[in-house]
């Protein structure tokens, strides 16, 4: 039995609870991906290249009305006195339907969240596409993501993984572990470990804590690599200082059980807290349980019956059989 709890689908996939996640600075962190794409470019690029891209950039009367549009709806979308979601809305669109790719990512995201216009999934799904289809790659994402989830279209995890994958070969981390993850589990291409720990290595790479979780798992379990619970101890480390409570979980089962690393209950209780803190449910019955024998803190049955209601009211079965032989409600 595998004590390392599966990844859930994100996002963030993701990242991220992905469709409960607040919108906040994903316009402006689009942007700097194009920007950072485009400057990639013109690093690798020949003369010839950038004759064609001068050309390609030079701006029509539409392309200037539509950048002047969309820097508007940014002056609005931010903070502070000028902040109007409305307005900012109204400027996105207007740039948007003159082909403004930047634009057209925006307003997807704010259709997305009901951000200034009534949330409607099939309109975000239809601006991203126009995006996605100019090479935009954060927009190729979430197109990737409406695709894997269902979220206005249907669920198509072939279109997934072809938007995906648009979006990992630009260097979008969670499109690299997004594809990872499907290569892991199967999901609408053959398994192939390796594809995935090639996937997930660039992610994490990046510093991309799900995919940092991914290699780890693969590490303790030996999936398509050689076993090293060191290694994979290492790489949960690293997730767990970004504040990742799967990962922060992880390092309190193998501080706790001597895998990868030096038994020590104490370290074990440290890592359990930080993820129990976090609503983690594994994690609030692994303390509950410390609490009630005394390991590595001392004996106090009253905290961890405490821990173990919280485990218990977000449904953990063995939270609740437990209370259940104490005679607690929860």
């Amino acid at each position: 039995m595998k004590f390392f709890l599966k990844l859930f689908a994100v996002f963030f996939i993701a990242a991220t609870s992905f469709v409960g996640s607040a919108s906040a600075g994903l316009i402006e962190e689009g942007v700097a991906a194009d920007q950072a794409r485009e400057a990639d470019k013109a690093n690798a690029a020949t003369p010839v290249d950038l004759g064609i891209m001068s050309y390609s950039y030079t701006k029509t009367a539409d392309q200037t009305a539509a950048s002047l549009k969309y820097e508007l709806g940014m002056r609005y979308y931010g903070s502070g006195a000028t902040k109007d979601k409305q307005k900012a809305f109204r400027y996105f669109k207007e740039a948007a339907e003159l082909g403004y790719a930047k634009a057209q990512y925006a307003l997807g995201l704010m259709y997305f969240y009901g951000e200034g216009v009534a949330q409607d999934y099939r309109e975000a799904f239809v601006w991203f596409k126009e995006a996605a289809e100019q090479d935009f790659p954060t927009a190729q994402f979430w197109m990737g993501q409406m695709y894997y989830q269902g979220i206005g279209v249907a669920q198509d995890y072939r279109e997934a993984f072809k938007w995906l994958k648009r979006a990992a070969d630009q260097g979008i981390a969670v499109a690299q572990y997004s594809l990872g993850r499907m290569y892991f589990y199967r999901e609408g291409v053959v398994q192939n470990y390796q594809e995935a720990f090639k996937w997930y290595t660039k992610a994490a790479d990046q510093g991309f804590a799900d995919a940092q979780i991914g290699l780890g798992v693969m590490y303790a379990e030996g999936s398509g690599v050689t076993k090293d619970p060191q290694e994979a101890f290492k790489l949960f480390r690293k997730a767990a200082d970004q504040g990742h409570a799967d990962a922060q979980n992880n390092l309190g089962v193998m501080y706790r059980d001597g895998n990868g690393v030096a038994k020590n209950p104490q370290e074990s209780i440290i890592w359990f807290k930080k993820a129990a803190e976090q609503g983690f449910p594994l994690a609030q019955l692994s303390l509950g349980v410390m609490y009630w024998q005394g390991k590595g803190v001392a004996q106090d049955k009253q905290e961890a019956i405490a821990w173990l209601k919280k485990a218990a009211e977000q449904g953990n079965g063995q939270a609740q059989n437990a209370l259940r032989g104490l005679g607690v409600s929860y």
